[in-house]
């Protein structure tokens, strides 16, 4: 028998299935300004198209066409939607624009006498405005990385053998130098002096021990613990922590360092009896925004790439937080094992994958309570 055409329904139907399975159809579901000029859509039923963030009602996804370009939307017969125009710069571009010019801006100036409402006049906006933008697009305050710029200008005037540590000082826009030496532990991790001499006479003790998990090494740097390591090989975690403390004196641990390590192997073992041992954290103003969001995960929950993005306020950064995970060398202290991909499904972990769904394993069965049996009545 020849085979029956397919009705109208029957059609409609196999595009709406075609449409749903994009991944695109997702953004436009979500009204993503991210997605705004990787995609554009047309709607068959009102002969216009959109950017995904168009805030026109949704159109039933029978009736969707997605489009690389706006002229590949126009050549099919379709006309620019009055309402989001998608043929004209978009609002995500305007910001990026206005977010790069205040970022110049910082770049250049004395950022000590530069307020949010002084630069914000400069760009062209108001100071909220700007924070807000500012924020969403870098992860940071205009603050936060008016900070960031000055602790980089502080590293790169103490590499030159030639300034003395007060005109570096200085020279990176502290207003006093006692301001600096306030805080020179939480920027440099040390002395200005000690910082210039790559780290020499810093003292870093360590221990290598071993866990359910392997090997683990852990490294304390006085300010508190900066590494905690996991591997299979003992001597490559030594290694690991010598490159990344080059100029620093490593000291194996006593028997009173021993005790430390113990407590850090329990924590390991057991992440419901929690880590109270304070932590030498270094990293970039961004690295520390997702370590510290990192710390607020709950055991035995979990939380996706871009959710970590969303809670530091940088919704589009999620391939940086990746790599801040990437970076962490604090393992289960700082829990980059709590972050999955959006499906729940497990990426990759500096320390393998198998440890991390060995920990998040071990922290699911210490939150799940015991099971209530019924005792029987003789």
């Amino acid at each position: 028998m020849p085979t029956r055409p397919a009705t109208r329904s029957t059609q409609a139907a196999q595009q709406a299935a075609v449409t749903q399975a994009d991944p695109r159809w997702a953004a436009v579901l979500a009204r993503s300004t991210a997605a705004d000029g990787s995609f554009w859509y047309s709607v068959r039923s009102t002969g216009v198209y959109c950017r995904p963030s168009c805030a026109a009602r949704t159109p039933r996804p029978e009736n969707v066409r997605f489009h690389a370009s706006c002229a590949e939307a126009e050549n099919a017969g379709f006309r620019p939607c009055q309402r989001c125009k998608p043929e004209q710069p978009s609002a995500q571009s305007h910001h990026a624009e206005w977010v790069t010019q205040a970022c110049r801006l910082i770049e250049a100036e004395d950022v000590e006498n530069l307020t949010l409402e002084a630069l914000a006049a400069r760009v062209g906006l108001s100071g909220s405005h700007l924070h807000r933008i500012f924020k969403q697009a870098t992860g940071l305050t205009p603050k936060a990385y008016a900070a960031a710029q000055r602790e980089q200008r502080l590293r790169s005037a103490l590499e030159q053998p030639t300034a003395s540590v007060t005109d570096a000082i200085y020279g990176a826009g502290y207003p006093s130098s006692s301001r600096f030496y306030e805080k020179s532990a939480q920027v440099l991790g040390m002395t200005p002096t000690r910082y210039r001499a790559g780290g020499v006479a810093q003292q870093i003790r360590f221990a290598v021990g071993q866990c359910s998990l392997g090997a683990i090494l852990v490294a304390h740097s006085g300010q508190g613990l900066c590494a905690i390591l996991l591997g299979d090989d003992p001597d490559a975690l030594v290694r690991d922590l010598q490159d990344r403390f080059a100029q620093a004196q490593l000291v194996g641990g006593d028997a009173q360092f021993e005790l430390l390590v113990a407590q850090v192997v329990a924590f390991v073992e057991a992440p419901g009896l929690g880590l109270n041992l304070p932590l030498d954290v270094q990293g970039t103003a961004f690295q520390q925004r997702v370590w510290q969001a990192l710390r607020a995960i709950p055991v035995g929950q979990t939380a996706s790439y871009a959710d970590i993005a969303q809670r530091i306020g940088a919704p589009t950064a999620t391939r940086a937080v990746a790599q801040a995970c990437g970076a962490n060398a604090l393992a289960v202290a700082i829990p980059c094992h709590r972050v999955v991909r959006s499906d729940g499904a497990l990426s990759g972990y500096r320390w393998g994958v198998e440890r991390k769904r060995a920990l998040l394993a071990r922290e699911s069965d210490a939150t799940t309570p015991p099971a209530v049996t019924e005792e029987k009545v003789a």
